[in-house]
């Protein structure tokens, strides 16, 4: 069964994003969007707890969250994939169950 798990809440103020990874099972995709797009970005304090999470899982941000708030594609970690939301869409379509992380 495959999980895609959401996580919303900016990594800073919430810790919706380190619950997530450590229960995300090996496999399973992440999708960071609205303000969680933060741990998404190159230069952070979360970025190394994020880059070992890549070596299990499947990250994405939403890239129309990542412009609203003024960040390009190049400042996303590397391994990170950037979708639109049609790729959100599918996101929910491939994986059998949503865990969305408040």
């Amino acid at each position: 069964m495959s999980i895609l798990h959401t996580v919303n809440k900016s990594p800073f103020e919430r810790n919706s994003l380190e619950s997530c990874l450590k229960f995300a099972t090996e496999g399973a995709s992440v999708l960071l969007f609205e303000d969680g797009i933060y741990a998404a970005l190159a230069g952070t304090s979360v970025e190394s707890q994020v880059t070992e999470a890549l070596g299990k899982l499947k990250l994405y941000v939403l890239g129309p969250d990542l412009k609203a708030r003024g960040f390009s594609d190049e400042r996303v970690i590397p391994g990170i994939s950037v979708v639109d939301y049609a790729g959100f869409v599918d996101l929910t379509t491939e994986c059998d169950t949503v865990q969305a992380w408040l």
